[in-house]
């Protein structure tokens, strides 16, 4: 008769990695619930663990999620300010940002969806709009060097870095459900609306200059012929008008020879 066996015992984990375990599921638990939808039996449940381990850690859900959405709002932050960073250009600054905060989304959607949830009172840094708001300071520092560089009023940096930030964070936020078009198209899209204004976007927006200056070329061709053609057109119908002009002329001159019938009535 063979003997049973022996049972492995379980690694115990440290209190970093129980800590870190934690967070884990606690972000992705408050990312499908939210805090007030999520428990603290559910996390220690989750973990594997006794509710009185996730107090020990964090002095409840409360504390738990306030370090989830520190972190997050952090690394998001980070990482977006070091896109507007690493450009010379600004079109390339911008370009970069929108590019990081898509990125952001489609790495990490747990952590995006849990930062624009409104904002709850156990959190420490914020929320997403504060969020938002931190990163606008850093847009509003770029284009206000841009603006003085060309003889603009700096005072209107904030409006501008207000407008570029909360429309590039909303086409975020939309794109979180649809993830259509791909990360790269979309921000090429918004760049192209934010650079170029209605007036000005660009048929064919994209985030490679190389593309862009092909597009460029080939819409200066098309603009040249389409010149060419209306200037054709132009002078076929000033050639047609000016014929018709000579006609009537000949017409004119042809009754002015003509002499008039008055026939004589004497007997």
């Amino acid at each position: 008769m063979t003997e049973p066996a022996p049972r492995t015992r379980r690694k115990r984990m440290t209190g970093k990695e129980r800590r870190e375990q934690l967070l884990t599921i606690g972000r992705t638990l408050f990312a499908e619930r939210g805090l007030d939808g999520t428990s603290v039996e559910e996390i220690a449940s989750a973990a594997g663990v006794s509710k009185p381990v996730v107090y020990e850690h964090f002095g409840g859900k409360e504390g738990l999620y306030a370090v989830v959405v520190d972190r997050e709002f952090e690394r998001l932050l980070g990482l977006v300010t070091d896109a507007l960073n690493s450009a010379i250009h600004y079109r390339g600054k911008l370009e970069k940002a929108a590019l990081a905060l898509l990125e952001y989304i489609e790495e990490n959607p747990d952590g995006f969806r849990i930062l624009v949830r409104d904002s709850h009172g156990g959190t420490g840094t914020g929320s997403y709009a504060s969020l938002l708001s931190e990163i606008a300071g850093e847009v509003e520092y770029v284009l206000a060097q841009e603006f003085d560089r060309h003889g603009y009023d700096d005072k209107f940096a904030p409006i501008y870095a207000q407008s570029l930030v909360g429309m590039v964070a909303l086409t975020g936020q939309w794109w979180l459900d649809v993830r259509k078009p791909r990360r790269e198209e979309v921000a090429a899209h918004v760049v192209n609306l934010a650079w170029n204004g209605l007036s000005g976007l660009e048929p064919r927006p994209s985030l490679d200059p190389r593309r862009r200056r092909r597009e460029l070329e080939r819409q200066e061709k098309r603009a040249e012929k389409a010149a060419a053609k209306a200037e054709k057109a132009e002078g076929r119908a000033a050639a047609k008008a000016e014929k018709a002009e000579e006609k009537a002329q000949k017409a004119q001159r042809r009754g002015r020879r003509d002499p008039e019938i008055a026939p004589d009535a004497s007997p």
